[in-house]
């Protein structure tokens, strides 16, 4: 289970910058990246018409780049060497938990250090962005939860024959799989090289899920539940069964939170 982590360059990190500043974007996709960079006046932003914002959030995070490029190729090589002492282990737990030899099918793997808050990560390329103001660990930790959705939907798509097109945001798929990451996160031998676990030092899944109820109960406590007394083919037909049941209540708490 190798990961080359690299640095795309300033024309990769615009594109992903801009597929989340789009008119149709919820503000959960979108304001962190005027969290993180004063550089950008939001009021401003706000102002302008569409076309002219992207230009204008493009032209400042170009500028943003230039003086971080140094900064962003160093990382790369922190983060590399950070991996290398936790490969063995990660590898071993996630073989473990899904049931395959990882490390015979995970070693073109590439994580794309990036400007841009948002961390997407694309299955069939087998590539995933992870933020540059990461520390060694937290780059691990982000790291870790990206590489669960590899294995996960490779032992989906040879359980259910589906397309990996369904397996993105905002199908229900894509749901499920970003719940049951804190199921698999919770060994000790991944939540301890975390920096994001547990959810009191922010979480390794998105909060929104932290109080969403279904039945009357936590969704997250439900479904750990399966994981824990079943096998990974059974929980993931049952699990899935379960969120389609629910669709409707899932579909709606995550349109309150996403805003």
């Amino acid at each position: 289970m190798k990961v080359t982590f690299v640095n795309p360059g300033e024309d990769y990190m615009m594109q992903r910058i801009l597929a989340f500043q789009t008119e149709e974007e919820s503000v959960f996709w979108s304001e962190p990246l005027y969290h993180f960079y004063p550089q950008l006046d939001k009021a401003y932003a706000a102002s302008l018409p569409f076309p002219e914002r992207r230009e204008y959030i493009e032209r400042t995070m170009r500028a943003v780049y230039k003086e971080l490029e140094d900064t962003i190729n160093e990382k790369a090589v922190l983060y590399s060497r950070h991996w290398e002492e936790c490969r063995e282990q990660i590898t071993a737990v996630l073989s473990d938990a899904f049931g395959i030899d990882c490390a015979g099918r995970f070693n073109d793997i590439r994580c794309n250090l990036s400007i841009n808050p948002i961390e997407p990560r694309f299955l069939k390329e087998r590539c995933y962005d992870t933020f540059y103001l990461n520390s060694e660990r937290g780059a691990i930790g982000a790291g870790i939860h990206e590489i669960i959705h590899f294995v996960w939907f490779y032992v989906w798509n040879r359980l259910f024959l589906d397309s990996y097109e369904e397996y993105e945001r905002p199908s229900l798929k894509w749901i499920l799989s970003e719940m049951v990451v804190e199921s698999v996160m919770k060994d000790p031998r991944l939540c301890s090289i975390n920096p994001y676990f547990p959810r009191e030092e922010g979480g390794c899944i998105y909060s929104y899920f932290f109080d969403m109820t279904v039945d009357g109960r936590l969704i997250l406590d439900t479904l750990d539940e399966m994981y824990r007394n079943q096998g990974i083919e059974d929980f993931m037909q049952n699990s899935f069964a379960y969120c389609q049941e629910h669709e409707a209540e899932i579909r709606e708490h995550i349109r309150k939170a996403e805003g």
